[in-house]
């Protein structure tokens, strides 16, 4: 573990966004996956700097099923995996910040694959992450595979080179989405109802937009979520989101507007749903808790 796994790997540009840094075989199906995380981080580390996001946790667990889909399935680099469910649930106060980076480890068991000839077309994995032994988060995803040929049919001749995203209207304040930088926050201020709110897609976020692409990408989704949660529940409330239950329905387009609509469903979650043009692009059930004392001895 002295440095990360290639960027193409895990479809990372930056390095510094490549958090992976090994991987082996442990059975059938069933790998390990190394993992560093950094102390101070724009978007994944808290502005005081004593914990990790639960969407650092995400963006580990989704390097790790592609990395794994390229090195162990043999996936050529020129594929497009698209996901179809991401389910996480994680435990903050084993998420604290230490006086060195965190090295987790992610144990994968692979299942449901399907196969087109020699081609990997589908598959699930569920994930348990660790850190010094502890289990900090379990997650279940399902995804597709789509050769570069296939995927460039699939999006009607849509490309990072053809498609302009829309101009970004204000935000909220930052600290009502419970972020630090008023860059990183992806919710307008509210032009509907109560509970309505245009996504900010700025496509020069150099985390939510690593690389061109030519669609709105998941991770920048479920940050909308998880933004959604805290504006509904209110930042002084001592709730945090800590699960994302989500499903990816279509592509959302970077041309198109997207709304995004939270709602109480009382029991303790937060419902977000996002569309376009009133089709559902993707929708995820958001839990929340109790803000508790980050964990972290000596």
């Amino acid at each position: 573990m002295t440095s990360s796994v290639p960027r193409q790997l895990v479809h990372r540009a930056a390095i510094a966004e490549t958090f992976l840094t090994g991987w082996s075989r442990t059975e059938t199906d069933r790998f390990s996956v190394s993992a560093q995380w950094p102390r101070v981080h724009c978007l994944h580390v808290s502005p005081d700097r004593t914990a990790y996001d639960p969407l650092l946790v995400v963006e580990t667990v989704r390097q790790a099923g592609t990395l794994l889909n390229h090195t162990e399935y043999k996936v050529p680099l020129d594929h497009q995996f698209v996901l179809q469910e991401f389910r996480i649930t994680t435990f903050p106060e084993r998420l604290g910040v230490g006086p060195v980076p965190a090295e987790p480890v992610v144990d994968i068991t692979f299942s449901d694959i399907r196969h087109r000839g020699k081609r990997l077309v589908s598959a699930r994995y569920e994930a348990d992450v660790r850190l010094d032994g502890e289990r900090v988060a379990h997650a279940d995803v399902a995804f597709t595979c789509t050769s570069g040929a296939v995927f460039s049919r699939l999006r009607g001749g849509r490309t990072a080179a053809t498609v302009t995203a829309l101009p970004v209207p204000a935000g909220l304040p930052a600290a009502d989405v419970g972020r630090d930088s008023d860059a990183d926050v992806v919710l307008a201020l509210p032009q509907q109802a109560h509970g309505y709110w245009q996504l900010r897609v700025d496509t020069g976020h150099a985390v939510f937009f690593d690389h061109p692409l030519d669609h709105i990408p998941g991770m920048l989704l479920l940050e909308s979520a998880r933004q959604a949660a805290m504006a509904r529940t209110g930042p002084d409330s001592g709730l945090i989101p800590v699960s994302f239950d989500t499903t990816f329905h279509q592509f959302a387009e970077l041309d198109l507007p997207t709304w995004i609509e939270s709602t109480d469903e009382g029991d303790g979650t937060r419902k977000v749903v996002g569309t376009q043009e009133g089709r559902t692009v993707f929708e995820c059930v958001v839990g929340i808790a109790e803000r508790s004392a980050i964990l972290y001895e000596e």
